[in-house]
């Protein structure tokens, strides 16, 4: 079956899947280059912080940290159901939205039904792979939360407390995935003005991940080393 695509339309499809696909295996699956991403630098905190633990009798702060970290991966998860809601209703909609993406200068909406329905299929594929990633990881902080709760207090109890920042770490990536996902749909959404404005938003996504995840302040405030008496 012939799509009705266009050969710019191919490309630009073939740079959001570049920048998307081999970003992701590249930062997430090349230890080197892991190593020095924010993500790793963050893996090390939390390793520090449920150490720190162990020494603490009341852990109603801890908890609430976890408690804070389900809310905003909820949020997230609940804001993509609304959002596919949205693109299903544009579905069975779709005057309305080529009359609305048309009003953009320069804008390229296909006329085409199957063509329309092809982007916004995209769109729904990416924002469900948002939403298996966001509450994925709303049930590892939800078991991180039950690790803390198991645990005693003193240096013999450091395995466990290695064993709930794994979880917690594991947690973070996959929020940082679905996260990651909300980013490039954003991209994506422009598709529907323009190939080349796919292709522009996809470079520009790139660029602010890896500014923000290799590049940032932030990062390099993770890195500072603390004291040595810390655990």
């Amino acid at each position: 079956m012939d799509l009705p695509l266009t050969t710019l339309d191919y490309l630009a499809l073939a740079v959001f899947v570049l920048c998307w696909a081999g970003y992701a295996m590249v930062v997430d699956r090349v230890p080197g280059i892991r190593a020095r991403s924010v993500i790793t630098a963050m893996d090390q905190h939390r390793r520090r912080w449920m150490r720190m633990v162990l020494v603490r009798e009341n852990r109603i702060a801890d908890i609430s940290v976890i408690g804070n970290l389900m809310t905003s991966t909820s949020f997230l998860a609940n804001t993509s159901i609304f959002i596919l809601g949205g693109l299903v209703a544009l579905l069975g909609a779709p005057d309305i939205g080529r009359r609305v993406f048309g009003a953009v200068p320069f804008a390229d909406v296909p006329e085409g039904a199957a063509a329309w329905e092809i982007r916004l299929f995209l769109l729904i594929f990416i924002f469900v792979r948002a939403f298996f990633e966001l509450t994925w990881a709303l049930r590892q902080f939800n078991y991180c939360s039950i690790c803390i709760g198991g645990l005693g207090r003193g240096t013999e109890w450091t395995p466990q407390a290695d064993v709930a920042a794994e979880v917690a770490n594991r947690g973070a990536r996959h929020f940082n995935t679905g996260l990651r996902a909300y980013y490039f749909g954003l991209a994506a959404l422009a598709w529907i003005v323009h190939p080349v404005a796919l292709m522009l938003a996809s470079l520009l996504v790139l660029s602010e991940l890896h500014r923000r995840e290799f590049r940032s302040v932030v990062r390099d405030a993770l890195l500072i080393r603390p004291p040595a008496d810390c655990p």
